[in-house]
């Protein structure tokens, strides 16, 4: 089911479908992608990492929602709930303990809350709570991260774009999510023969990261409009000319999708200069993590968007894109609708509960069609409410819902 601009549901197809027909040169040294955990007892194992700032929080709420929408299904969800981040390094000493990536691997699906805060900002890097998150996907090998930016009508006026520009909105970034100058390396710090100090990063792609991320990518504009944008910068990157040609060799695979390439300093302009043109956006590490964020924004509010990160095997890791917000922490101001969309998002790719998901999605919209707003989102008219009620309304709905059959 691919996203509208009235619409959250998003496109949920197992992953190992995407090898049905042509299987990669590549694919062999990698396996083949699935995306459901579930298992025949429907009953789930979560882990639910509820991380730093607003985090607790966000996740209180979404926790509700995955209880609430299991009871009504009629399938069972068990949560452990770990320490990861700044509440780790303080618990603890390190920002990802061991015990907190083992629960994640043995469960089902991991959700995230938020990591990160100014208390941790002068650590050095390994006690950085960003470090923790790295560690963690890492150590669950997820290397996909799908992040929709839909521009809703009830959010349309949120958006700092002209109404004319942000209405109808509904892209997909599928970010690359393990490779690349985060972790290539060499990296470090030197000095070179003048005797200065420099930082260096390795930006480094295998040929197979990127065929497994573009096959991913091609699926994903398959199910949606057809449309699939490559973002590199080949012009100037070695990496990115081995992106660019491999993405340009398989386009012969996927003849209904059409492809087409543009450099990221482009991309970046493009997005706010004519959003609706995109469909699906590929990309590596660092231009994802960039153009995800600067999507989110077309919407209104980093709040209100979820994300998706699988793997070829194992569980995968939901988490919204927003970050701790610590200025905020604690005072029931938080948006929970990014993490309750992630919960949504979890039920869908991770456990193959399409209806489960489809009742979270329903009722997000129905509560902001009833007029309530949280602050990040909210303009005259409308019902101010904190996390907790808005939270409570949302479940409301879901209770009093039944969504459209899968």
């Amino acid at each position: 089911m691919a996203a509208s601009s009235s619409s959250l549901q998003f496109t949920a197809t197992p992953f190992n479908q995407f090898y049905s027909k042509q299987v990669s040169k590549y694919a062999t040294k990698w396996g083949t992608i699935r995306c459901s955990a579930a298992s025949p007892s429907k009953s789930y194992n979560i882990t639910l990492l509820p991380g730093d700032g607003i985090g607790p929080e966000v996740i209180s709420v979404a926790k509700n929602a995955l209880q609430l929408v299991a009871s009504i299904e009629g399938f069972k969800v068990a949560f452990e709930e770990m320490p990861m981040g700044g509440a780790a390094l303080d618990a603890v000493g390190v920002p990802l303990p061991d015990e907190t990536l083992n629960s994640a691997k043995k469960s089902d699906a991991t959700l995230l809350g938020a990591i990160g805060g100014y208390k941790w900002d002068k650590n050095e890097k390994h006690l950085k709570p960003e470090t923790g998150l790295l560690q963690l996907r890492e150590g669950l090998q997820v290397f996909a991260n799908l992040r929709p930016a839909t521009v809703l009508p009830q959010l349309v006026d949120a958006s700092t774009l002209k109404k004319e520009v942000a209405e109808g909105v509904d892209l997909m970034v599928v970010r690359e999510l393990t490779g690349g100058i985060y972790f290539g390396k060499p990296r470090g710090f030197s000095t070179n023969e003048n005797g200065q100090e420099i930082g260096f990063n390795t930006e480094v792609y295998a040929a197979y990261e990127i065929d497994r991320i573009a096959r991913i990518a091609f699926e994903t504009a398959r199910k949606r409009r057809g449309k699939l944008c490559s973002v590199d910068k080949a012009n100037v990157l070695e990496a990115s000319m081995l992106w660019r040609k491999i993405v340009t060799a398989l386009a012969s695979e996927y003849p209904d999708v059409e492809l087409s390439h543009m450099y990221v300093d482009n991309a970046a302009m493009q997005l706010v200069r004519n959003p609706k043109q995109f469909d699906t956006i590929v990309t590596n590490n660092i231009f994802g993590d960039i153009l995800s964020d600067e999507a989110s924004m077309i919407t209104g509010s980093i709040g209100m968007l979820p994300s998706a990160s699988l793997g070829a095997a194992g569980p995968g890791l939901f988490e919204p894109i927003h970050g701790s917000a610590p200025d905020i922490a604690g005072q029931d101001k938080a948006n929970p609708l990014a993490t309750m969309l992630s919960a949504a998002m979890l039920l869908k790719y991770g456990l193959g509960e399409e209806k489960a998901a489809q009742r979270i999605e329903a009722a997000v919209l129905d509560t902001l069609n009833q007029g309530f707003r949280t602050g990040d989102i909210h303009s005259a008219g409308h019902k101010l409410v904190g996390c907790k009620e808005m939270g409570e309304e949302v479940l409301k709905s879901i209770d009093s819902k039944t969504p459209a059959a899968v």
